[in-house]
């Protein structure tokens, strides 16, 4: 597994996932993607994507590969900061999986996390 770009400070992805987002970003016909957090699932917090027509203006681009950058709202950078987002195929099924180091344990699906003692334990604003 290689990871497209090295970025220690904000979001990085493997060549299978940029390869998967771009795909994904064609067929929506929207050209930038955000990568958010909500409370929510078993263990407090998850995951979204959304794609859309412009960034925000609290939006922070973090380049993943050349012409493509995932984008996070501030709110949410502290919960995501570091993240890997990495392509996993398993059998016939692919999903994209998030590699975080603020989280402290993850549902048994995958689905939601909880974070690390030392990281923000406030909801994200605007979710």
């Amino acid at each position: 597994m290689s990871v497209a770009t090295f970025n220690p400070a904000g979001i990085t992805a493997t060549t299978a996932a940029v390869r998967h987002i771009g795909r994904q970003m064609a067929l929506s016909g929207r050209p930038y993607l955000r990568l958010g957090v909500k409370q929510a699932g078993c263990n407090g917090y998850m995951y979204t994507l959304d794609h859309l027509d412009e960034p925000g203006a609290d939006d922070q681009a973090f380049p993943v590969d050349d012409g493509l950058a995932l984008y996070v709202r501030r709110d949410d950078l502290a919960l995501v900061r570091g993240t890997e987002v990495d392509l996993v195929t398993e059998g016939l099924n692919s999903i994209l999986k998030f590699k975080n180091p603020n989280a402290a344990a993850h549902c048994g699906c995958g689905e939601s996390f909880s974070l690390n003692a030392g990281a923000p334990d406030s909801p994200p604003a605007n979710h």
